[in-house]
């Protein structure tokens, strides 16, 4: 997978008719020269980590959201599918996820402990599984 990476800062975010607009400054010293180079309107994957004052990741904490997130994520559907032998879907992603926490809903990831603990253990699970084939 060819990915883009740079460094960039929320200016805006609004809403339209047909969803959210973002809007972000890069530095031109960061920006990618093939962003520059393709139509307005070509569509991204876009993958987001807040960094703190450090320059670190900072964790989401809300299970509930990052468990949305991950299912509609192609590369956890295929991990889902080759670990829990579901579809290649989000409807199968969310059922590895329910399985795999002993859940019958998302909401359950933020309020009982053993749900908490078996989410974080298979979101560290796909990280890994994930990162072994990424070069950067």
């Amino acid at each position: 997978m060819n990915a883009l990476q740079f460094e960039a800062l929320k200016v805006a975010l609004k809403q339209d008719a047909t969803g959210y607009v973002l809007t972000v400054k890069i530095h031109p010293d960061e920006i990618p020269e093939e962003l520059l180079r393709d139509f307005v309107g070509a569509r991204y994957m876009m993958a987001m980590v807040r960094l703190n004052c450090d320059e670190e990741p900072m964790p989401v904490k809300n299970r509930v959201q990052k468990a949305g997130m991950l299912c509609r994520n192609v590369h956890f559907q295929a991990w889902c599918k080759e670990i829990f032998h579901v579809p290649e879907t989000e409807a199968g992603a969310t059922k590895a996820i329910y399985e795999a926490c002993g859940i019958e809903s998302r909401t359950e990831l933020n309020g009982k402990q053993k749900a908490k603990e078996a989410f974080d253990q298979l979101v560290q699970r796909f990280e890994e599984w994930r990162d072994k084939d990424v070069p950067f």
